[in-house]
């Protein structure tokens, strides 16, 4: 496991770009905008489940609660170190127990978010 040091919570508007742009895309389910944030392999896990490289990550950000209704409400952002970033997102819709805070954790590999830890 890995020990940051530095970690410091930030406003959201203190986030990098691309994590910005991710967000805002995720939010309104434009699956190709927010697939351009990420390096050409990228990995994300949601809820232990990984899905690796441009196509599996496409299908995932296509797919992954497209059964549901529900409503995103970015609550914090902290940075852990110059790569690494959590954000928590407040969820509320039809889904199975109907709230939830996600921890969406971000790697950074130059400008690109190389993998996205979800859960």
């Amino acid at each position: 496991m890995t020990t940051h040091t530095n970690i410091q919570d930030i406003s959201l508007d203190e986030l990098p770009a691309t994590i910005r742009a991710f967000l805002a895309a995720h939010t309104v389910r434009e699956a190709d905008a927010a697939l351009r944030t990420f390096t050409h392999d990228p990995v994300v896990v949601d809820q232990d489940e990984t899905f690796s490289g441009t196509e599996e990550v496409s299908d995932f950000l296509r797919n992954a609660g497209a059964e549901f209704t529900y409503t995103t409400e970015l609550v914090s952002a902290r940075r852990e170190d110059a790569t690494h970033y959590v954000v928590v997102n407040h969820i509320e819709g039809d889904f199975p127990g109907g709230v939830a805070d996600l921890h969406y954790r971000f790697t950074l590999t130059g400008d690109l978010i190389s993998e996205l830890r979800i859960g």
